[in-house]
């Protein structure tokens, strides 16, 4: 039987503020367990929760940024479960009057088509405490830093029906909170999880299957291959005329497999109530107007713009417009050199290497974009060749150097003189009779790999600095000339 996937994401955004969503107490990565929890996060009583604004700000402008129905009034609601990491019993956040309505996103993939994901909403939540199983022997810990902290849900229509498409909805999202600034979108550091919903059913059938939640992915590479391994686990089991039951997961990237975790609990479970120590959030009339101009361009317009007015391919776009400090350095590279096919390849190419080698982001680049606009101005002008270049790169990121400064210090100019190297490609000639006889005696396919060979030669001789388009163009003259190749 031909079984479809049915794939819908629950991506849990962390939201940059300085406080919690509901009290003032620090939301840092990395503090001692407990050192960030309040009498607020810990339930004591008589405790009493006041909105904080810029997770309003937030939860607004990613509105905007996904074109979604933002309704003036929300309200916040309380969602019952017992776990020891939640210490009130029950979790502050938003059901039926969201922050954050219906909106879409459109993604792209690896074939260059596009397809729209539904979101069908968008609510703030506070976050649970952490329980540790591995700190104490027969025992759990329980860490309440994270408890209170921000987060945006972000619940996607099931409308992906791929691990490949799931991954690409999931960096579209990353790339867009990071771009309007509302989260840093560090996976590793949990400012961004992911909760996969997934069923299967017959193909032609228009009845949703039974689903499991995957609780918690934290990487693109594990959200994928969680998909795969539940969706290959589902088929055998609907094939072997198992009944699957609707569970939370847990994925295990070390084996590789999910694993069944608890039952999965319907709404009505959760006992969802307006949360009466808060009223409902109303948002002033001009005030969604007003965040809507704050709006920067948003990643996919980026990957447009160089595609249509840089002249760029669809890769080079998609890199250099993945974060607002990578696309800054390039326009800033292209604008003072001129070139901007060059500075894409360059910074895509040499500089990303080095900084993924320093393990550093490109706003701490030991060399600074006016420098690399330098050297390739040096290339473009053709005082340099590009394996020149390279190693004045490697120079300019140790010294914190111009490049110009290096090419006088060491006399590297490029020799591009035609009186120069007709002298040296005669030399070459003289002293390579075989290899002419064999040029001679080839055919064009192999004679276009010989020439090569004598360009490699004529480079020896020059200490790498003759111009190699001169060299070529001199060489191919001078043998179709003298041994009337024509």
């Amino acid at each position: 039987m031909t079984w479809e996937v049915i794939i819908g994401l629950e991506v849990h955004v962390q939201l940059a503020t300085d406080s919690k969503l509901f009290s003032t107490s620090q939301t840092a990565f990395g503090a001692a367990p407990n050192d960030q929890a309040n009498h607020f996060d810990l339930a004591m009583p008589g405790t009493l929760p006041v909105v904080n604004a810029e997770a309003v700000r937030c939860a607004v402008l990613f509105g905007l940024a996904i074109d979604a129905n933002i309704p003036r009034q929300s309200v916040f609601a309380r969602k019952h479960y017992f776990y020891p990491d939640l210490p009130k019993g029950y979790q502050i956040s938003q059901y039926d009057q969201p922050i954050v309505g219906r909106g879409n996103l459109c993604v792209g993939l690896l074939d260059g088509s596009e397809k729209t994901i539904g979101i069908t909403r968008a609510h703030l939540e506070e976050d649970a405490g952490k329980s540790l199983h591995e700190r104490f022997s027969g025992q759990t810990a329980l860490d309440f830093n994270r408890a209170g902290v921000p987060l945006l849900e972000i619940v996607s229509e099931p409308d992906m029906r791929s691990a490949e498409e799931a991954i690409a909805y999931l960096r579209s999202l990353h790339e867009i909170v990071r771009r309007i600034g509302i989260s840093d979108g560090n996976m590793a550091e949990g400012s961004m999880r992911c909760d996969v919903n997934i069923s299967l059913r017959a193909a032609g059938d228009s009845t949703l299957g039974q689903r499991a939640e995957i609780k918690n992915v934290n990487s693109f590479r594990f959200v994928g291959q969680a998909i795969q391994y539940e969706t290959r686990r589902q088929k055998l089991a609907l094939e072997s005329g198992e009944s699957l039951r609707q569970e939370t997961r847990l994925y295990d990237p070390e084996r590789d497999e999910t694993r069944a975790m608890r039952s999965k609990e319907q709404e009505s479970d959760y006992r969802y109530f307006p949360d009466p120590d808060l009223l409902p959030v109303t948002l002033p009339e001009n005030y969604i107007d007003q965040l809507r101009e704050t709006l920067p361009e948003l990643p996919a317009a980026s990957r447009r713009r160089l595609r249509e007015q840089r002249q760029l391919s669809a890769q080079a776009a998609g890199q250099l417009a993945e974060e607002s400090a990578m696309l800054q350095f390039f326009e800033e590279v292209a604008d003072a050199c001129g070139q901007n096919s060059l500075a894409a390849n360059w910074i895509t190419g040499e500089l990303l290497a080095k900084l993924n080698q320093a393990e550093i982001g490109i706003t701490h680049s030991r060399v600074s974009a006016s420098q690399l606009a330098g050297l390739l101005r040096h290339i473009a002008n053709g005082t340099i060749s590009g394996k020149m270049a390279k190693d004045i790169f490697a120079t300019m990121w140790v010294e914190q150097c111009d490049a110009t400064a290096i090419i006088k210090q060491r006399g590297l100019s490029q020799l591009s003189e035609e009186s120069e190297l007709t002298a040296l490609v005669a030399q070459v000639l003289s002293e390579q009779a075989a290899q002419v006889t064999q040029y001679r005696e080839a055919n064009e396919s192999k004679r276009k790999k010989m020439l090569g060979f004598f360009v490699g030669q004529l480079m020896k001789k020059s200490a790498g600095r003759a111009n190699p388009t001169l060299a070529n163009q001199l060489f191919l003259h001078s043998l179709n000339r003298d041994l009337d190749l024509t």
